[in-house]
């Protein structure tokens, strides 16, 4: 039994083949200090019992420890043993003047009052044991009173042999009641399956099962639940396979290497941790950070300099973390980058698209695999001049779209097919040629609303306001000898669609920057495009899909933005890098923070950028606190030999303090604190889900 969707995606365009050996893979971003140990073999069980308990987004739930609230009242520890040397003087000042009878002997009478007369001969046994044990208990009130009121048991809390015990000894794991252990499948036996169950325990005791095994056959019994799948397929496939059944149609089973930390049961990757800093609500302090499908479905926008670690501290985590998803059949993903980039190696890919590069195996199919001439048109209209559409949320390309339609459609009607890049531009420049085949052709097959079109076409060729030129101009672009033998649409080549993302596909798509920077951006809103249109019309929304897109520059459009926000609904969500905001117009900046839930800050942002991040998180009540010293004039002569006395002995006038509390409204993060105020290395991000739920901004370390 293979796991959802796994027969269809065999015969998909995107099915994973042998490729044929080509240039070596560019260098890898440097990888992190240390690399994560995977959950498989003996740390497997100690990975699956783990608790996990609930939290807010954005925690790394994997033995995630929960944190009040509120940040306790936290005594200075000099303070602390100060006071509790202070509160034993004290008893013990109060033992003594009992013991030596300065107090009187009033504290005695009980003592007298409960022994009896025969015991009062001297150093009779009875008489000693009542006495000192009358003694102590009096010494140990004592002791509690002042204990108590010198906060002895806090104390020993911080410093005592318990908080010795708690920095250096690991804690151990408790394992679970065998109906309750994650290991034994408990939900296969309640329903039927004891024999299944028993392999896979099996199989985890042994050390034959990994993440992302537990992952694929808890993604395949969901699928049984569903109804999409028999309960004897699914058993003959385990029996048989064991944690090697349901596989994947590349038929592997985890990644070539992992450079973080992810947690397949909850979906999450780990980025970094929350760092201890007043600005941070208490609750997240030293808390790990983790993004998963349910914060990506929102979308996420990251903004930071060249240098600044977006790629290798949020993208490639991002990418394998999406990566692990559809080896488990969870979701389907597509990476966009330049070529050299780092975004992970060929063989952690099914389909590695590289434009411009001879050996590339696979092709972009430049329609999206689409056969309606209208969609055909929008989606490449958007790619095209989709940059040149008036800047604000509702313009729109409709010119563009409906000359493309007006060629597209005659020439599929005539050939079968959509003309390649070639062929388009010479329909836009209007070419005699080609033209007038295209006429005669329709004329012979008698498609008469087809040649309105196409006579509409003509008439306004050369006339003021005509878009084709615009349009032949942006696809002479990709009409360069590197793209030769791309964009191919007579079917000799293994064009990738974005239609394939009905099945778990892993997709990497190289842009060629150098020497084709106005064609790269075409190419990558041609992506976005093809991906908001494709995902929105899915019949198994099951799978997440999700495309990240390494440097969105030129890419954001009024049309972009308005994809974006559709696809939360689809069950689909994009990621975008930016070097700076000024990169998007400055109309569309506003709604894209806005349609983004995780936004990212990185270090080295410029003061422009960080007042759009400050306006889009808004203010929030804060306490503020305005201490004021007011001198003090004393009008005795005691009283200003007392203030001499302080003088010398302190150097500074006396004072009397006075402190005033009030609630303010203040930023939560300013222009210039995310400007100059945010470490090497660290990141401000807010955090939102699909269910509504949200994280404040975060000063996040992303090297931990």
């Amino acid at each position: 039994m293979d796991s959802d969707g796994t027969q269809d995606a065999r015969r998909a365009q995107a099915n994973p083949v042998p490729r044929p050996a080509g240039p070596p893979e560019p260098p890898a971003a440097p990888p992190r200090p240390s690399a994560p140990p995977r959950p498989d073999g003996s740390a497997f069980l100690g990975w699956l019992r783990t608790s996990r308990p609930e939290a807010a987004p954005g925690v790394w739930r994997f033995g995630h420890r929960p944190r009040p609230e509120e940040e306790p009242e936290v005594i200075p520890g000099r303070q602390l043993l100060s006071g509790a040397l202070i509160a034993f003087l004290v008893g013990w000042l109060i033992w003594s003047l009992l013991w030596n009878g300065y107090l009187g002997g009033w504290w005695l009478l009980p003592l007298y009052a409960m022994i009896p007369d025969s015991w009062a001969e001297p150093h009779s046994f009875g008489a000693v044991v009542a006495v000192y044990a009358y003694y102590a208990a009096i010494a140990l009130t004592i002791m509690v009173g002042v204990g108590r009121l010198g906060r002895w048991s806090e104390i020993w809390r911080r410093y005592g042999p318990t908080a010795w015990r708690r920095g250096t000894a690991p804690e151990s794991v408790r394992p679970p009641a065998p109906e309750e252990d994650p290991a034994t499948w408990p939900a296969l036996r309640a329903a039927g399956a004891p024999e299944a169950a028993d392999r896979l325990a099996a199989d985890a005791r042994s050390g034959l099962m990994r993440d992302v095994d537990h992952a694929r056959i808890a993604r395949a019994w969901q699928g049984v639940r569903s109804g999409r799948h028999s309960l004897a397929t699914f058993t003959g496939a385990v029996l048989k396979d064991g944690a090697a059944a349901c596989l994947h149609p590349s038929g592997a089973r985890d990644l070539p290497a992992r450079l973080a930390r992810h947690d397949l049961l909850t979906g999450q990757v780990r980025l970094g941790t929350t760092a201890d800093d007043p600005r941070n609500p208490y609750a997240y302090r030293g808390t790990g950070l983790a993004l998963g499908p349910d914060l990506l479905g929102t979308s996420l926008l990251a903004v930071g300099p060249a240098g600044s670690g977006k790629t290798g501290t949020v993208v490639r985590p991002l990418a394998e973390s999406l990566c692990l998803h559809a080896l488990a059949g969870r979701a389907a993903v597509v990476v966009v980058g330049a070529a050299g980039a780092g975004l992970g190696p060929a063989d952690a890919y099914d389909v590695v698209v590289r434009i411009g590069d001879p050996d590339s195996f696979h092709d972009l199919d430049l329609y999206g695999g689409t056969t309606d001439p209208d969609e055909a048109a929008a989606v490449l209209a958007e790619a095209l001049v989709g940059d040149l559409a008036e800047a604000h949320p509702g313009s729109d390309s409709r010119r563009s779209t409906t000359v493309l339609a007006q060629l597209l459609g005659p020439f599929r009607a005539v050939h079968g097919r959509f003309p390649s890049v070639p062929e388009l531009r010479q329909l836009l420049d209007g070419t005699p040629g080609p033209m007038s085949e295209l006429r005669t052709a329709l004329e012979n097959s008698g498609q008469d609303s087809l040649l309105r079109e196409l006579d509409a076409r003509e008439r306004q060729v050369g006339h003021p306001g005509d878009v084709a030129g615009v349009l032949a101009d942006r696809v002479a672009l990709l009409d360069r000898p590197a793209f030769a033998g791309f964009f191919d649409t007579s079917g000799q080549s293994r064009p990738f669609s974005l239609k394939a993302l009905d099945h778990p596909v892993r997709v990497r798509i190289d842009l060629p920057e150098r020497g084709h920077a106005d064609a790269s951006r075409i190419l990558a809103r041609l992506v976005l495009a093809q991906f908001t249109a494709s995902v929105v019309v899915r019949e198994d929304r099951s799978l997440f899909a999700c495309l990240i897109l390494d440097d969105a520059t030129g890419v954001v459009t009024p049309e972009a933005v308005r994809g974006i926000q559709r696809l939360r609904s689809a069950h689909a969500g994009t990621v975008l890098t930016l070097r700076t905001l000024d990169d998007v117009p400055r109309p569309l900046r506003g709604p894209l923070l806005g349609t983004t839930g995780c936004r990212v800050a990185l270090s080295g942002l410029t003061p422009w950028d960080g007042q759009d991040f400050a306006e889009v998180w808004g203010k929030e009540w804060t306490e503020a606190r305005d201490v004021t010293d007011r001198q003090i004039i004393a009008e005795t002569p005691a009283g200003k030999a007392v203030h001499m006395l302080r003088r010398v002995i302190t150097g500074k006038a006396p004072t009397a303090r006075a402190v005033t509390v009030r609630q303010v409204e203040r930023e939560r993060w300013s222009a210039s604190e995310l400007a100059h105020g945010v470490p090497p290395g660290h990141a401000v991000l807010s955090l939102t889900n699909v269910k509504g739920e949200h994280a404040p901004p975060l000063l996040v370390d992303l090297r931990d």
